[in-house]
């Protein structure tokens, strides 16, 4: 009888694992472009989409990210709990100029900053804007209009 209560007991165990854990919820994307290179981004526009942003996941496609879009040009910061992928993330002005890049790493619950007041932030694969020469100053099109 012993032998059957460990695998009961494990089973049981896994599917109140599964049941706690959250669900990722892809958003609806925009296409922007910086320069020539073009990405894909799922746009985050209510608290709740920016507080979550890429949590809970484990890869992105190629050229995606996501874009956060916030109600007013302020200071932005960002941290990395529950996100296992390594990000870069571009800070960027109402008139798609970026402002600041970081690198961060996942899990760091650090918070980063902007260098000053921001309407978007941009997340991509960790990396993405240096490989593409893509740095503080250059601007994003296509960016999606905030609520006003």
């Amino acid at each position: 009888m012993k032998r059957f209560l460990a695998p009961a007991l494990l089973a049981g165990l896994f599917v109140s694992i599964a049941a706690a854990a959250p669900v990722v919820v892809e958003l609806p994307a925009t296409k922007l472009s910086i320069g020539k290179q073009t990405v894909m981004a799922e746009v985050a526009t209510t608290p709740a989409q920016r507080e979550t942003g890429l949590m809970y996941r484990f890869s992105l496609k190629p050229d995606h990210g996501m874009i956060f879009v916030f109600d007013r040009e302020e200071p932005q910061g960002f941290w990395m709990r529950n996100t296992y992928i390594p990000l870069s993330i571009a800070f960027i002005a109402t008139d798609g100029r970026i402002v600041n890049i970081l690198d961060m790493a996942p899990h760091d619950e650090t918070t980063r900053w902007s260098n000053g007041p921001v309407r978007y932030a941009l997340e991509m694969r960790k990396g993405w804007f240096a490989e593409h020469g893509i740095q503080p100053g250059d601007r994003i099109e296509g960016l999606p209009v905030p609520k006003r």
